[in-house]
């Protein structure tokens, strides 16, 4: 009897720390985000709506393979084909491990898939940007870890880099060290997205895309120079101005001037490109994709606002002007509002008709918003 009350009271206390294991696990991926001032500002669902929804626009046709998990999408410099990454699996795991399937993919106007590449090389494909000479970017945002290489054993060389592609997939660079996440020069952190400066080619990094309740939490821009020489860090993790958490998205406007998408603490930030603080817009919810058009009008992608990380606020894409921030447009989701399902995807894009793209992280594959 004794033997069975004691394996009794053990099997309850078992239960009560996975049900706190599980409850802390949820809390952490449901985390408040926001600082003390972007937790003042009125949310903003409102605004017009001149777009017709094309759901699942781009297909898989040269794999002939459903589309995993998407977080980035950009316009290629003809204006009007696309580029996309997927992570190859349904999920947030796996992602690209244990499989060749390409994840970098390119779409004429009509969504038809002209070529992918990029296969057997990533962990978790995410942010992508295309340069003035057309050459394709594109982060990886995770390292394997040691459940990972249980399950797919050889795959450690893998993740947390930024990889430089020629249009056809040859690749040109490759920026930190493949699965190994640390510091530049010699390594990057989970990066999330990479742009490049129009006037000289100067790569931003943003850094990273891990745990906002780790102590030890990097948020930061890393920058080098077009040959791939370390030139110095930007920012640190915080709250305050110039610091992020989660930097998600980086775009440059026409000035010049470095815009991030600093999701976690629920703002845009606009910096020089040495790093100094020039302001914050706050009316643009919880950004996770940005883009930026050659008048200045700036698109944002909100895919996480809920009532536990930012109450009152809901899914949707936002559109204003970096003039003065304020949000003249507001699309919301094309499926049920701050469901799980998604509802405007994860990076965005606009092509030189003024259609947007979004890449969906959560129903998957890439959804094209039409100009009316």
């Amino acid at each position: 009897m004794s033997v069975l009350r004691v394996t009794r009271f053990e099997f309850t206390a078992l239960m009560v720390v996975i049900g706190i294991a599980m409850f802390t696990t949820g809390m952490r991926a449901q985390q408040r985000g926001g600082t003390v001032q972007t937790d003042k500002v009125v949310p903003v669902n409102t605004g017009a709506n001149p777009y017709t929804v094309i759901k699942d626009w781009a297909q898989l046709t040269i794999e002939a393979r459903p589309w995993g998990g998407s977080n980035g999408v950009a316009i290629d410099r003809d204006g009007k084909s696309v580029w996309a990454t997927d992570r190859c699996s349904p999920g947030t795991t796996p992602g690209c491990l244990g499989t060749k399937a390409n994840p970098v993919h390119h779409f004429d106007a009509a969504g038809k898939e002209i070529k992918s590449f990029g296969g057997g090389m990533f962990v978790w494909p995410h942010g992508i940007h295309v340069d003035r000479q057309g050459n394709v970017w594109v982060t990886d945002a995770r390292a394997s870890s040691a459940d990972d290489l249980k399950n797919f054993p050889g795959e450690e060389k893998k993740g947390s880099v930024v990889v430089k592609f020629s249009p056809d997939g040859k690749v040109l660079m490759t920026l930190g060290k493949p699965g190994v996440r640390g510091n530049p020069p010699e390594a990057l952190t989970d990066p999330t997205d990479v742009v490049t400066d129009p006037t000289n080619g100067d790569i931003y990094v943003a850094e990273s895309h891990t745990d906002v309740t780790d102590p030890n939490l990097v948020g930061r821009i890393s920058v080098f120079d077009k040959t791939g020489k370390f030139l110095r860090v930007i920012g640190k993790t915080g709250t305050g101005p110039g610091e992020f958490r989660t930097p998600h998205a980086l775009e440059f406007d026409s000035k010049g001037r470095l815009i991030v998408a600093d999701r976690h603490n629920h703002r845009i930030q606009v910096l020089t490109k040495a790093g100094k603080f020039i302001l914050e817009y706050d009316d643009f919810g919880r950004t996770s994709g940005l883009a930026i058009d050659k008048k200045d009008v700036i698109y944002t992608a909100d895919s996480e606002s809920t009532a536990k990380v930012h109450p009152g606020w809901q899914r949707g894409i936002r559109i204003g002007s970096l003039k003065d921030g304020k949000v003249t447009m507001f699309v919301p989701p094309h499926t049920v509002p701050n469901s799980s399902d998604g509802a405007t995807g994860e990076g965005i894009a606009v092509d030189a008709a003024g259609n947007i793209y979004t890449a969906e992280a959560q129903i998957r594959g890439v959804t094209k918003y039409v100009r009316k």
